[in-house]
């Protein structure tokens, strides 16, 4: 799996997970989602994405768009 695919479903994750408490334990977890959203947003603009200089670190091979 490449670092795109795996920032896609490290997000996806993140922003059910997030909906899931947000919805059962508390409103408060609805803010993890919206800062996945926030990510995301300026990662279109700035190629600059945490999570795919991790995954790059643990050594995933990049795709087309983190390299």
């Amino acid at each position: 799996m490449n670092i795109d695919r795996m920032v896609f479903a490290f997000a996806g994750a993140l922003i059910l997970t997030s909906l899931f408490l947000g919805l059962w334990a508390h409103p408060y977890w609805l803010a993890l989602t919206a800062f996945a959203g926030l990510n995301m947003l300026q990662a279109a603009f700035t190629g600059f994405c945490p999570a795919a200089r991790i995954f790059k670190a643990l050594g995933f091979r990049p795709g087309p768009a983190f390299k």
